[in-house]
């Protein structure tokens, strides 16, 4: 073989090689999934991934998504509480992982601190299923942060509605250190008090303490006829709990979105028996239908944040599809579009319909699990599911 024949051939074969490499790239697209898989909410996270991901394999399957394009999730560890640690995992999502959007973060200060440091200056969505700082609804983001979870000034007031319900009118306070604690403990008092309730005393606790029986020292000086617990079902909020029991504090408790989960019935069994809560969660026609699907994959379908998880997973699915790739600007443009009407009603299990809808040119209003309707700057309008705690069980009592 003469060395132009060589030569020809040798270029030949690069530029397959490099159509392959460039086909497959398009073929499979990166998803992050940066949830506290350790931390303070590490029992509930795995339901949140899993969630997210049935969303990408029912997109998977029905092979509309672009031209046959899949969904490869990628799944980064936020921690919950370590600002640092969740942004260094971020960052990996961006360089190494090439990611074209993000599901996630958790917990809201690990959320802001990536969206901050990470998404926004790389351009890069994040649809967060369970941030719920008001904070998040004023930070610059350029457009790129999400969430289909309500915030917390919204979960204040409607906490308010079921303490109020029961005649409830005096109340202590514990709440998480962080972001999340502060904003949800400040909405939540100016709720309350705006509703003629009393707040004896709303203090902080650390996370990752082995004692706090001086934090409930203090919440016992102030009395209350409830203990609010808005902290952490792994970590602090089960610390204090736990003391208020032991030391005879407080006999009854409400709880916010973060303290929902089994583990917190098995850590205190019978003594948090008539225990008060809300979490964002919806009724109707898309609940069913994930109920149905998630269970069939063994996904707790009333476990925290799994609704909204599914719903954040479908979000950037259909955007990906709306903006005919999976270029990171397109996606922040179509998201709104196909999250809210007009548009065909999109439900759990109808990915297929909507990528199909989108693919013709046609306009899908993706609707969910939890009736999703992004307001202002892509918040949530959300509702709330009410519960107690009866038999060693999490029971609904209604949807507020």
């Amino acid at each position: 073989m003469s060395n132009f024949r060589k030569i020809f051939a040798a270029s030949v074969a690069g530029a397959a090689l490099l159509a392959a490499g460039a086909a497959s790239a398009q073929e499979e697209i990166n998803v992050g999934i940066i949830l506290g898989f350790t931390g303070p909410l590490e029992s509930i996270t795995p339901g949140m991934a899993a969630s997210a991901e049935l969303a990408f394999n029912e997109v998977n399957e029905s092979g509309l998504l672009l031209d046959g394009a899949t969904l490869k999730p990628v799944r980064a560890d936020s921690t919950c509480i370590d600002n640092a640690a969740a942004t260094a995992a971020a960052e990996r999502l961006v360089t190494t992982d090439n990611v074209a959007a993000i599901m996630g973060a958790d917990c809201s200060g690990v959320t802001i601190g990536i969206a901050n440091g990470v998404a926004v200056p790389n351009g890069l969505v994040m649809v967060s299923p369970s941030a719920t700082s008001p904070a998040l609804s004023t930070i610059e983001d350029n457009d790129y942060f999400f969430r289909t979870a309500p915030s917390d000034a919204r979960q204040g007031e409607v906490l308010t509605e079921v303490l109020t319900s029961q005649d409830i009118t005096s109340v202590a306070v514990s709440y998480t250190n962080n972001d999340y604690g502060k904003g949800f403990s400040d909405a939540f008092v100016a709720a309350f008090e705006a509703a003629g309730g009393s707040v004896t005393i709303a203090a902080p606790h650390d996370d990752g303490k082995g004692d706090y029986s001086a934090e409930v020292g203090a919440l016992a000086a102030a009395g209350g006829d409830v203990l609010v617990v808005l902290g952490y079902v792994d970590q602090g909020g089960v610390g204090i709990i736990r003391s208020a029991v032991d030391t005879g504090a407080f006999d009854r408790f409400a709880l916010g979105d973060g303290m929902y989960g089994q583990s917190l019935i098995d850590a205190i069994g019978d003594d948090l028996e008539g225990t008060i809560g809300v979490l964002p969660g919806a009724e109707g026609e898309g609940s069913e239908m994930f109920a149905t699907i998630a269970s069939e994959a063994d996904i707790d379908p009333t476990s925290s944040y799994t609704g909204e998880s599914y719903d954040a997973g479908a979000l950037i699915a259909l955007a990906i599809q709306k903006a005919g790739s999976a270029d990171r600007t397109a996606i922040r443009d179509a998201l709104l579009e196909v999250a809210n009407g007009p548009g065909e009603p999109i439900l759990p299990g109808e990915l297929a319909k909507g990528l199909q809808i989108l693919k013709d040119g046609g306009d899908v209003d993706y609707v969910g699990v939890t009736n999703v309707e992004l307001i202002g700057p892509g918040e949530a309008a959300g509702t709330y599911r009410e519960y107690v705690v009866e038999g060693g069980e999490f029971k609904t009592v209604g949807y507020r």
